[in-house]
């Protein structure tokens, strides 16, 4: 069943702007959901009798907002790195263990061993437990094969997941995470494989394509020759931009009109000009900063030069392995400078856009019917208690999940 009254809500955030303000609340709200999209939203006293008959969900006053969308994360992997983890707290580097053959190498091995089912089982796990933490749509990245065959099987697991659980899935082709080992002496050969071989068998399954441009992945000619042959192929563009240092990928980025720069640690004044003016969204994940100890990027600079923001979890098994977006807000209220309403919007209409989706990221008539009711009665308790499992319950296309 897709149709859905949620009464009782003590407080709405629609992410609406035509209701004032950057979050649009409304106190004492009701939402109706007809075959999985918003019909109706508003003050429960003006709600239109018609809509008493269908299945109600009492809110008891609490908080309401939307579905948090995830736009960037890498949770389809074999294994796990603790142990590299543990090298890091003692003094290594990433880029250390990256070139002793660790990193996202190590990852790369385990994923290629693995079979498709078990790579399900253990993603769908993640999956899951993001879904009850509130996110009801997650940008899925491959990029842990490096081949035609694990590319293609890591983007059928992304597949699976959506047509199986409820949460929607937006893939992304990642091919050009790093150069494989077995690569590294022909750089050349696997960038055009990638540009041939490898995105005619995995641009079918993606939406997106994305390249890791930074130091010790690939360089801006490499990038545009990738995103090059990936637009021809009908894919958005995303990238990893700057995070390790400044290559000139936010501005590649700008210069391609990519759907989306992610990470930006080191994008200078010049480059976040060229992403607004372009309309390429930021993506931030202060959940990497965190884990590994680094400085955290100017969200509130970002935010102020006009530049559309995301905020996501980049969950993955090296560098953040973190699944919750109320977590993400926290730290995006407590270390980037964005203000709690400014994270939460981040993390909902943000990272919708992020993913070139309209229709989701906010309440509005014509929206998914996708609702997280908080235990609270404010959204400002995401990043006041960001110990608490804060989400009572989740909706997803008008149906508890």
């Amino acid at each position: 069943m897709s149709d859905l009254l949620v009464t009782n809500i003590g407080q709405l955030v629609t992410n609406d702007p035509a209701r004032g303000g950057l979050l649009g609340l409304i106190d004492r709200a009701a939402v109706a959901v007809l075959d999985g999209d918003v019909a109706w939203v508003g003050s429960e006293d003006d709600l239109p009798p018609d809509y008493l008959a269908l299945a109600t969900v009492d809110a008891a006053g609490a908080a309401v907002v939307p579905g948090f969308v995830d736009s960037h994360t890498h949770i389809i992997f074999g294994g796990d790195r603790s142990d590299e983890f543990a090298r890091r707290l003692a003094g290594e580097t990433y880029e250390e263990i990256l070139s002793a053959g660790g990193g996202i190498h190590s990852t790369v091995e385990a994923t290629r061993l693995a079979s498709g089912s078990e790579l399900f089982d253990a993603a769908a796990a993640r999956a899951g437990r993001m879904l009850a933490a509130g996110t009801t749509t997650v940008e899925i990245k491959s990029g842990y094969g490096l081949d035609i065959d694990t590319e293609a099987k890591l983007l059928g697991v992304a597949a699976r997941i959506d047509a199986e659980l409820p949460i929607d899935v937006v893939p992304t082709f990642l091919g050009a995470h790093v150069v494989p080992a077995e690569y590294r002496d022909r750089r050349d050969e696997y960038v055009e494989l990638i540009c041939t071989q490898m995105l005619e068998a995995c641009a079918p399954l993606a939406a997106f394509c994305d390249v890791f441009c930074d130091q010790a992945a690939f360089t801006v000619a490499e990038s545009r020759r990738i995103l090059d042959a990936a637009a021809g192929r009908g894919l958005g563009l995303r990238l990893h931009a700057d995070q390790l240092g400044h290559v000139g990928a936010a501005a590649l980025a700008a210069d391609l009109a990519a759907a989306s720069a992610d990470h930006l640690d080191h994008a200078t004044a010049e480059d976040l000009a060229a992403m607004a003016a372009a309309g390429t969204v930021a993506v931030l994940l202060p959940g990497v900063s965190y884990s590994m100890r680094l400085s955290y990027p100017d969200g509130r600079s970002i935010w102020d030069r006009g530049v559309m923001v995301a905020i996501a979890t980049d969950c993955n098994p090296g560098t953040a392995w973190i699944e919750t977006m109320p977590f993400v807000i926290a730290l995006a209220s407590l270390h980037l400078g964005l203000t709690p309403e400014e994270a939460l919007w981040a993390a909902t209409r943000g990272g919708a856009a992020a993913l070139l989706l309209e229709d989701r990221g906010h309440v509005s008539v014509g929206a998914l019917g996708d609702l997280v009711i908080l235990d609270a009665p404010s959204y400002l308790h995401l990043p006041y208690r960001p110990d608490s499992d804060l989400v009572a319950a989740v909706v997803k296309r008008g149906v508890p999940v």
